[in-house]
């Protein structure tokens, strides 16, 4: 779902896969900076709602660890 909300989104931008690139890069420019210097962080989810602005990404972590404050 979030693969084809961001082509149909691409599309609508008219520039190809540059709008591709420039989407995804703003929905990660908050968790981008957040997973290098992280290591209990084992992946992120982007999913359609995020991809409509609706929600933020969802940040994974290894078990066993919490989120930092």
């Amino acid at each position: 779902d979030a693969l084809r909300e961001l082509a149909v989104q691409a599309i609508h931008k008219g520039t190809g896969a540059r709008a591709l690139r420039s989407l995804l890069e703003k929905l990660m420019l908050d968790v981008m900076y957040e997973i290098p210097s992280n290591e209990d962080i084992a992946g992120v989810t982007i999913t359609r709602a995020v991809v409509q602005g609706e929600t933020k990404p969802l940040i994974r972590r290894k078990p066993g660890q919490a989120a930092a404050a």
